[in-house]
């Protein structure tokens, strides 16, 4: 099975501004796809930017909307799957979201950030319950979570359980926080024996600076694809056989003990 080249956005795109954010995804879709990328990771609320306070609920849309269909579009236009971060609208509520389309359009997963961030997080948004979210992709079991989910062991350990090869976290990591990006996401990927595709957003926005470092992180614990603070499309490979040779070397899972962790929930 060969890899799934695996391409990460680091971009803040414009905030509020769907029309134009969409043009940045289709142009980088362009960019990765070139390389031999299957597989494009955007940053969390990319569609619409991140600091929409008070616009939440205007720029918000169903999974199934218009701006999905238009990703879907550029998907299927430079054939190669998207995975980006929106705020979702069903019904009443609002969701911080993650989906995952593939190359020939089809809406493959939407997960919503279970683990909210922050007091504007948790004014305008509505915390998911299910925290593993999986597709089938490249040969590979592709998961979704968002940001701070990543930083609860706990969540991506589930993953792990469950079978997640590749885990894509589309991601809104702010200043002073670097420690997560450079350390904790490269140990999480180790611990679990996964890859972990960390696509952040970059810059100043609102009042937020957000610090880049996207990083696609090996079962080895190492970044096989690192980005640095500023606007930049990184790629690397998802190998299934290192993945299988690293599981082999490091039986993390098959060697836990459950019934001494019952203090743990």
């Amino acid at each position: 099975m060969p890899p799934l080249r695996t391409a990460l956005l680091q971009s803040s795109g414009q905030l509020g501004d769907v029309a134009a954010n969409l043009k940045v995804l289709d142009g980088a879709a362009a960019r990765a796809a070139a390389t031999g990328a299957g597989l494009l990771v955007a940053p969390e609320m990319f569609l619409t930017g991140y600091a929409i306070d008070g616009d939440v609920q205007r720029l918000a849309e169903p999974a199934d909307g218009d701006a999905a269909d238009a990703v879907a579009e550029i998907a299927a236009r430079h054939g190669i799957a998207l995975a980006y971060g929106y705020p979702e609208r069903d019904g009443e509520a609002v969701y911080n979201s993650a989906q995952l389309i593939g190359p020939d359009a089809t809406r493959l997963a939407n997960y919503r950030k279970t683990h909210l961030y922050g007091d504007f997080e948790q004014k305008w948004f509505t915390p998911g319950d299910r925290p593993v979210v999986q597709a089938e992709l490249g040969g590979l079991r592709v998961g979704l979570m968002i940001c701070y989910d990543v930083e609860f062991p706990e969540n991506v350990r589930a993953h792990a359980l469950a079978g997640t090869d590749l885990l894509l976290v589309p991601t809104a990591l702010m200043h002073p926080a670097q420690v997560v990006a450079r350390a904790v996401v490269p140990v999480r990927a180790f611990e679990n024996q996964l890859y972990i595709a960390y696509a952040n957003r970059t810059g100043p926005e609102g009042a937020f600076e957000f610090v880049g470092l996207s990083a696609l992180a090996g079962p080895d614990g190492t970044a096989r694809a690192r980005a640095g603070h500023g606007e930049e499309l990184v790629t690397g490979d998802a190998d299934p056989e290192l993945l299988r040779r690293s599981r082999a070397e490091n039986p993390y899972l098959q060697d836990r003990r459950p019934a001494l962790y019952a203090s743990l929930v």
